[in-house]
């Protein structure tokens, strides 16, 4: 048999003898699929050659594990399961059941392909190294602390008694049972990734308990690791903290300076070169080899401390990610996690001797124990009981970094067949369930239970007036305060302005939301908002007393933005929350960029926003009128027109509207459509809409038009004829709403989010010619 990993065997029973056989000269290429069916070469068998074996294997290895997700996906498990089962499905005792064993796979291949597995949980754990910030630890709340150390000190407590049971001439309890309650950060960022709760509020603070938990596992693993070699050898235990202490000194004062070197010789805003890229991938294996010759134990710990070594972000630490992440995570790593469940040699449960039982109890009595103190301890803090115990679960995970724990365990001879069995189901059952029962019990959008509406029809024309401006490029900055502006912010009728910066996480693991109102500035993400706050501060001192500003700087995964959005609204109390459209024009009106994301987010935001909504689509022709009191020319007028045709978001639209005629600096225009259909009934919406339109008719200051309409092409008809004599319209967005005015209209929208008098004005026929903002009024979740 050919061995292609486990250089160093230590047998748990004495020693062992073990022959390697191996065909030279090695037949590695084969001449081809089509040749066996030819004919041509005697006894030719194509799958007897590594390539072809090796590349059949791994496309069967994919492929049965999507099969797999596409049935365990419906319930919400992880694609990470369905790998296991993949690799259960291809061990031996399930392939001799159907005798295909030795013709279909053979130990050598899966240690063959197991190598290739190795390059994907190293780079894994590097890159959680890479991606955390060291500094986080000190910055996490007082909640975070406590459930972090209760969480691992709770159950080591525990299980010290059970633990200390010898295990059969090979090593004790004491290198076992840290992965029963051990917490790995990565782990949990993955769980909370699936869950789509990475942002929620039981997110962060999973994601900070976690970040403490992990720091603290791994330090109780190395504490009694070295306590279990001190005891069965104590020179060989110093010799072992020198190694460590040395590589610890190495990284500190040789990696580290040359991964900031790196970083600093990068100009700003340009991405780092590939020779960087390439001195970080030689400097990670160069310490894989070393740490097989030293002491490859330590291996999933050192890699995670180089990782460590490497500035989070931009530039080093987002080019690694993204240059690797795809590759790694979407190939590599499978066939790890697939070939580890490959190593099993017995699937059933009566080889299980007394040690088996003893450390399912101990991995029971592990799981309930840390269960039971995080819940008890949130529970105390008045937390809902769901939501405790939700936090609790993801807590207990057990995922790809247990499981490299318990593969090098097994390779080392570190652990018998039946152990890492035992480890493997373990994994297996909280993988599978913990996913199930947290989506069960945690619900997200239970923060908006009882909360207010919060409509802008509803609100007093003198009341204050929260809205959350939101930015992504610099564009947006101009084009938001033009839009504030023309909003006409008086001190009789002031307006707080929340801004958002939104930034999308690249190359850390952990999402941040900062208020950069607090004394302690975060000086990264200062840096990246500074022209938006200093921006927006600006306009804040040119409405002094009718604008307030408040900025804040959200860096999280772009589908996940709409939370830290949506949870801002809401903390605020806001009443609008505005959005930038995901098109952006040149000043010539040509398409500058677009960005699918941003409009992907937009659609989640409209769907679960706690107040009403505007998405601003803004052609570079949006004036800010001009503040000074003696300028009265005619050029200083922002021309706005509101298109009104009924319903909710029409009313929410022309309330906003209403509010700029108190500035003599903006000129507002009504278009009413009316339907020529329209035989006088009256109903609710009818009296809403009468209400509303009350006193715009003979206002002074609103220039009030109607058009009757017989259908949509006459309205398309007006709507031409007018928009070039505006800076800005408004309409609603009034979604999935049929009338006769815009019939026949829809089947040529292209943005249902705009509705179809918003797709309209944002049509190419009419791009460039106004700006136009679209609203939706707050939806009943």
């Amino acid at each position: 048999m050919f061995l292609g990993r486990g250089q160093n065997i230590r047998p748990i029973n004495g020693s062992v003898s073990i022959t390697a056989c191996i065909n030279l000269p090695p037949e590695v290429n084969s001449a081809g699929l089509l040749t066996q069916f030819e004919g041509g070469v005697k006894d030719y068998k194509w799958l007897d050659y590594t390539t072809p074996r090796i590349m059949f294997l791994i496309a069967t290895m994919l492929i049965i594990s999507q099969a797999f997700h596409s049935v365990l996906k419906r319930f919400g498990i992880p694609i990470f399961i369905s790998q296991i089962f993949a690799g259960l499905l291809l061990s031996r005792p399930v392939l001799q059941v159907i005798k295909v064993a030795d013709k279909i796979i053979t130990p050598e291949h899966v240690q063959l392909i197991g190598s290739m597995g190795n390059i994907g949980i190293a780079f894994f754990i590097f890159q959680s190294g890479v991606k955390m910030d060291i500094s986080m630890v000190a910055k996490v709340g007082r909640k975070a602390w406590y459930i972090g150390i209760l969480s691992v000190i709770a159950p080591l407590v525990a299980l010290i008694p059970g633990s200390m049971v010898p295990s059969g001439g090979g090593p004790t309890g004491l290198f076992i049972t840290p992965l029963y309650y051990m917490t790995a950060y990565p782990v949990i960022f993955c769980l909370l990734t699936h869950l789509k709760i990475l942002n929620s509020e039981l997110g962060r603070l999973a994601q900070s308990s976690a970040i403490v938990a992990d720091f603290l596992s791994y330090a109780t693993i190395l504490f009694l690791t070295l306590s279990q070699v001190a005891y069965s050898s104590p020179p060989k235990a110093i010799q072992l903290c020198v190694y460590i202490l040395t590589f610890i000194v190495i990284v500190m004062v040789v990696v580290r300076p040359a991964m900031l070197l790196i970083a600093r010789m990068t100009p700003e805003g340009k991405e780092v070169s590939r020779t960087g890229l390439y001195v970080v991938v030689l400097i990670l294996l160069l310490f894989l080899s070393f740490a097989r010759l030293f002491y490859s134990e330590f291996t999933v710990l050192g890699l995670y401390i180089l990782g460590l070594a490497v500035p989070h972000g931009p530039p080093l630490g987002s080019a690694l990610v993204n240059k690797f992440d795809t590759m790694i995570s979407g190939f590599f790593l499978p066939i790890f996690v697939t070939t580890s469940a490959m190593r099993l040699h017995d699937l059933s449960l009566h080889t299980f001797n007394s040690l088996i039982w003893h450390n399912i109890a101990l991995a029971g009595l592990a799981a309930l124990v840390k269960f039971g103190a995080c819940a008890l301890l949130l529970l105390y803090w008045k937390m809902h009981r769901n939501d405790a115990m939700a936090l609790a679960l993801i807590m207990n995970i057990k995922g790809i970094v247990e499981m490299a724990f318990y593969t090098f365990a097994s390779d080392g001879r570190y652990v018998s067949p039946n152990m890492f069995r035992f480890m493997l189901g373990v994994v297996i059952v909280t993988g599978s369930v913990v996913p199930i029962l947290v989506r069960k019990l945690y619900d997200p959008s239970r923060k908006y239970a009882g909360y207010q509406i919060k409509k802008l029809v509803d609100c007093k024309p003198e009341s204050e007036l929260q809205i959350v401006s939101c930015i992504h490029v610099p564009s947006n900055i101009i084009s938001a305060i033009n839009l504030l502006s023309i909003s006409s912010p008086t001190n009789e009728s002031p307006i707080v302005v929340n801004v958002l910066h939104l930034i999308k996480l690249n190359g850390q693991a952990t999402s941040i939301f900062v208020s950069h109102q607090s004394k302690n500035k975060n000086i990264y993400t200062y840096c990246y908002s500074e022209n938006v706050i200093l921006s927006f501060k600006k306009f804040g001192g040119l409405h002094w007393g009718a604008a307030s500003i408040n900025a804040f700087t959200a860096i999280s995964p772009p589908d996940l933005m709409h939370d830290d959005i949506c949870t801002l609204a809401l903390d605020k109390l806001a009443s609008l929350v505005i959005l930038p459209f995901h098109r952006t024009w040149f000043i010539d009106g040509s398409l500058e960029s677009e960005d699918q994301t941003v409009r992907n987010l937009n659609l989640c935001v409209l769907e679960k926003a706690p107040c009403s909504v505007g998405i601003l689509i803004d052609h570079g022709n949006l004036k800010r009128p001009v503040t000074h009191t003696d300028s009265s020319s005619a050029d200083s007028l922002s021309n706005v027109a509101m298109l009104f045709i009924g319903g909710n978001d029409d009313r929410e639209a022309l309330t906003f509207a209403k509010r700029m005629v108190r500035d003599n600096k903006v000129r507002l225009t009504v278009v009413h459509f009316i339907a020529a259909s329209d035989n006088g009934d009256v109903d609710w919406e009818t009296i809403l809409d009468s209400e509303v339109l009350r006193g715009v008719e003979n206002s002074e200051y609103i220039r009030y038009v109607k058009h009757v309409v017989k259908d949509g092409a006459e309205t398309v008809k007006i709507v031409h004829s007018i928009v070039s004599e505006f800076e800005l319209i408004i309409v609603g967005r009034r979604y999935n709403l049929e009338s006769p005015q815009t019939s026949c209209l829809k089947q040529w929208s292209e943005f249902p989010e705009l509705g179809i008098l918003g797709d309209l004005l944002a049509s190419k026929d009419l791009g460039g010619k106004c700006s136009v903002l679209v609203m939706q009024q707050q939806r009943k979740n």
